[in-house]
C-alpha cells in the first residue's frame, strides 16, 4: 500500500483516540533539539534516555530524524525490525528495558534515502506516537533533527502538553546564535524548556585526564543566563564518547564510572527535579478539541452509562462531524447477548469508538480486530455529556470495571 493510500484511509477520530490513549500513559516528554547540526544532539539524547532508564525510570526514546536517523546505530540496534500487529508497532528494547523507535528500523539498508515533504513526515511522527506500544512511561525522550523545521514543530505541537525542551549546543559563538533561535521557537509555541546542555565543553586528555578548552567554554551558560533558561550542565569532548559511538556501545552503559558519565547523572538529577515540580495533569484534562468524524457508541441502562458492556439495555450511538460536533443521537437495542457478537454488530453499525465503563479483554481484542477503538473506565452517567467530554479531550476515566 502506498503512503498516499495509507493517508486516505486515516480515520481522524481513531487517530485522535489513539493519540490520547498513548499520551495518558506517558508522564513526561523531553524534546531534544539543537539550533544546528554537528553538536552531538543525538549522542546526548541517547545517553540521556539510557541514563534515565538505568536510574529506574520507565523510559522510551523516539528518533524523529526522518532523513538521518542515528539512534539505532548509537544503540547497536541497526538490524532490528519492530513487530507490527493490528496496526500497532512494538518498540525495540535496548537491554534491560529502554524502549526504542526510529525511522531507521523501517529502512531497507542504511543507504536508503527518505524523500518526503512535511505532511508525510507529520503523519509518520503521529504514527510513531499513537501506534507504537509505548505502555506506561515516566519519560519519552524525543530526538529531533537540528533546526526548527517540520519535525521539531510537529513534535512540539503534538506533545507540548507533557513536554519540556532540552536544547543542546556547543560552546562556540556560531552555535549559540542558532540556539537563540531554538529558544524563540520554544517560546513562540509555549513549549517549556528544561534547560540548555553545553556539549563538547573542553577536551578531556586521554593521557592525563585534564580538560583543555579547544573551542571555547561557557557559551551555553552565558546564553542560559541571557535568556533566563535553566542551565543543565557541560559535557566535555571525551574521546571515549566518540569511540563508543563508532563501536555502537552507548557511553553511559559502558563507561559508567567516568567523570563524563557523572555529568550525565547530574543532568538527569536536575531533570528529575523538573519532573517532580512541573508534573503535568493527565492529557485528557488538558487536550483541546480537534477534528474527528465518525460514530461513537456508549452502552446504557435506563438511559445512563452501563458499567458492564455486555449486559446493557441499549447503545447510544452518536454521529460526530469533522469539527467534533455531535450531529445525531440514536438509541439502538443490541442483539441477544452471545460471546463475541457485539463487536461484530457494532462494527456493522459503522461505530469507530466505544466508550465503556468495563469490558472483558477478549471483547477488546475483537474490537481491535474490527478497527474499533475502545476506552474503558469511562466515568459519568449521561451518555451525551460523556461523548461531549470525550470530543473536548476532557473525559474522565478510571479502572476497567470488567477486566477479565
Amino acid at each position: 500500500m502506498s503512503t498516499r493510500e495509507q493517508d486516505d484511509q486515516r480515520n481522524p477520530l481513531l487517530e485522535k483516540v489513539a493519540m490520547m490513549e498513548t499520551l495518558k500513559q506517558i508522564d513526561n516528554v523531553l524534546i531534544v533539539v539543537s539550533g544546528k547540526g554537528g553538536v552531538g544532539k543525538s549522542t546526548v539524547a541517547t545517553n540521556l534516555a539510557l541514563s534515565l532508564s538505568l536510574k529506574g525510570f520507565k523510559t522510551g526514546i523516539l528518533d524523529v530524524d526522518i532523513h538521518g536517523p542515528s539512534v539505532p546505530k548509537l544503540l547497536n540496534l541497526n538490524n532490528k525490525i519492530p513487530e507490527v500487529k493490528n496496526k500497532e508497532i512494538t518498540p525495540i528494547i535496548y537491554p534491560p528495558d529502554l524502549k526504542v523507535m526510529s525511522m531507521g528500523f523501517l529502512l531497507q539498508g542504511t543507504n536508503q534515502a527518505v524523500i518526503w515533504r512535511g505532511p508525510l513526515k507529520y503523519n509518520m511522527i503521529k504514527d510513531f506516537i499513537a501506534h507504537v506500544k509505548w505502555g506506561k512511561l515516566d519519560y519519552l525522550v524525543v530526538d529531533c533533527p537540528p533546526g526548527t523545521g517540520d519535525e521539531p514543530l510537529s513534535v512540539a505541537q503534538l506533545l507540548k502538553e507533557k513536554a519540556h525542551a532540552v536544547i543542546v549546543t556547543t560552546p562556540q559563538h556560531v552555535a549559540t546564535i542558532d540556539v537563540a533561535k531554538c529558544i524563540t521557537f520554544c517560546r513562540h509555541l509555549d513549549l517549556p524548556m528544561a534547560g540548555i546542555i553545553e556539549n563538547m565543553s573542553g577536551f578531556v586528555c586521554p593521557h592525563c585526564g585534564q580538560t583543555v578548552d579547544i573551542f571555547s567554554r561557557g557559551g551555553g551558560k552565558i546564553l542560559a543566563d541571557e535568556y533566563n533558561v535553566p542551565f543543565l550542565g557541560s559535557i566535555p569532548l571525551d574521546p571515549d564518547i566518540a569511540k563508543s559511538g563508532d563501536e555502537e556501545r552507548p557511553y553511559v552503559h559502558y563507561y559508567p564510572q567516568t567523570a563524563t558519565a557523572k555529568v550525565f547523572e547530574e543532568i538527569v538529577a536536575k531533570i528529575a527535579e523538573i519532573r517532580v515540580e512541573g508534573q503535568k495533569d493527565p492529557v485528557a484534562e488538558t487536550t483541546t478539541a480537534s477534528n474527528g468524524s465518525g460514530k461513537i457508541a456508549v452502552p446504557t441502562t435506563d438511559g445512563k452509562l452501563c458499567t458492564h458492556f455486555g449486559h446493557c439495555e441499549a447503545f447510544a450511538i452518536f454521529e460526530t462531524s469533522d469539527s467534533g460536533a455531535i450531529l445525531s443521537e440514536t438509541y439502538v437495542d443490541p442483539p441477544p447477548h452471545e460471546p463475541g457478537l457485539l463487536p461484530e454488530w457494532l462494527s456493522s453499525q459503522g461505530v469507530s469508538c466505544v466508550l465503556a465503563g468495563g469490558m472483558g479483554s477478549r471483547a477488546k481484542e475483537l474490537f481491535t480486530e474490527k478497527g474499533v477503538h475502545v476506552v474503558t473506565g469511562t466515568q459519568g452517567e449521561n451518555p451525551r455529556n460523556i461523548v461531549e467530554d470525550y470530543l473536548k479531550g476532557a473525559l474522565e476515566t478510571g479502572a476497567n470495571t470488567c477486566d477479565h
